[in-house]
């Protein structure tokens, strides 16, 4: 009888020392080193989902005490509170996609006067925020931006071994390596994978090896193709 799997929660580890560096977000990462020694107040870094932006926000955040809103916050805070978060380093996650142009083009007016940094997240390039606002949309091409491209090999490996280390699942060399040959190299992925063999794992009452691997790719393959 198969074992139904529980919603347990586990802590993701985000500290600076597990932050996995290799080519694709070498760059991201040395911005944050750099700081506070920036050529500009703002910072702009721009990654598909998965990609460890928020972990990577964590670490500044963790690095200079910063506070961390959401886009959504924006619409929440009047230009009293905008005033005050403005007055200390800001982390402002997962912009773009229904951008509250007055708000941000306020907050970035503030930061500026404040002498404050603020970083900022997003999966979607600023070309694609359709942003109406001449005076925000020239701020905005002042930001300096980086970019976090999808995983190579040895990113990849690293990350699907972060994941499972997360979950405190012990995982061989040769399931990581069986897995880096098959699966396509996205983090949204990495992260999809992990969480279905834990979740067939517990059901099954077996260990994550090659066979359960196996056992899980045939039956996505048989549902709808793998990578639907």
């Amino acid at each position: 009888m198969k074992q139904i799997p529980m919603d347990f929660a586990y802590r993701t580890a985000l500290g600076r020392e597990d932050f996995l560096v290799s080519h694709p977000n070498e760059d991201a990462v040395a911005w944050i080193d750099r700081w506070p020694d920036w050529p500009g107040p703002f910072l702009l870094v721009i990654g598909p989902e998965g990609c460890g932006k928020t972990h990577l926000s964590q670490v500044w955040a963790n690095k200079c005490g910063a506070v961390t809103i959401n886009e959504d916050d924006l619409d929440t805070l009047d230009i009293n509170a905008l005033s005050e978060i403005a007055a200390r380093p800001l982390v402002l996650e997962n912009i773009g996609f229904e951008l509250n142009e007055e708000k941000l083009f306020h907050l970035y007016n503030l930061v500026r006067e404040n002498g404050s940094s603020l970083m900022m997240t997003s999966s979607k390039a600023v070309t694609e925020w359709s942003i109406k606002l001449p005076d925000l949309k020239s701020r905005m091409g002042a930001v300096q931006i980086t970019k976090i491209s999808e995983p190579d090999d040895v990113l990849f490996a690293s990350i699907l071994l972060k994941l499972f280390s997360d979950r405190q699942l012990q995982i061989s060399p040769d399931v990581i390596q069986y897995l880096i040959t098959r699966l396509e190299r996205s983090f949204k992925q990495a992260v999809a994978i992990v969480s279905e063999l834990d979740d067939l794992s517990l059901a099954e009452k077996r260990n994550i090896t090659i066979p359960l691997v196996r056992t899980l790719f045939e039956s996505k393959e048989k549902q709808h193709g793998l990578w639907d």
